[in-house]
């Protein structure tokens, strides 16, 4: 059985995306809404993309630090806590977003919408043994 690639797979990924208009058409996230969020490394400085699935609310997206149910928090969690301004390319278009970590009672509001759209979420909590961090990324203002 062959070595599991996890590059391959994201340039797959990206090149599906990016060929279907943002869609997923192939392989276990067919169907899924996903944006690359690209965050300034927290150590490196350089640009690090992340493909993570979302849920809209009131205009912005809404990501969720599960790691893919892993007991820490993704890395991508880190680069926005020192550098809140990324970049997201959702859909067609690519536009500039402000990241911000949600507070308890938002948290769980957010949770729970997330959950609802994406069922598969729900057992996250208890792999990862740990809260899920919900982050709204809001659409930098044009003009």
């Amino acid at each position: 059985m062959a070595e599991w690639d996890q590059e391959s797979y994201e340039k797959q990924l990206l090149e599906d995306m990016r060929a279907h208009d943002g869609q997923v058409t192939a392989g276990p996230l067919a169907g899924h809404p996903l944006l690359v969020m690209t965050s300034k490394g927290a150590k490196s400085g350089q640009p690090r993309q992340a493909i993570l699935t979302y849920s809209n609310d009131n205009g912005d997206y809404v990501v969720a630090g599960t790691a893919g149910g892993s007991p820490k928090n993704p890395t991508w969690l880190t680069n926005i806590r020192n550098e809140p301004e990324v970049e997201i390319e959702a859909g067609n278009r690519t536009f500039k977003a402000r990241a911000r970590i949600v507070d308890e009672a938002e948290r769980e509001r957010l949770w729970q919408q997330h959950v609802a759209r994406l069922p598969h979420f729900a057992e996250y909590p208890k792999t990862a043994n740990r809260v899920i961090p919900m982050v709204r990324l809001t659409p930098a203002q044009s003009g």
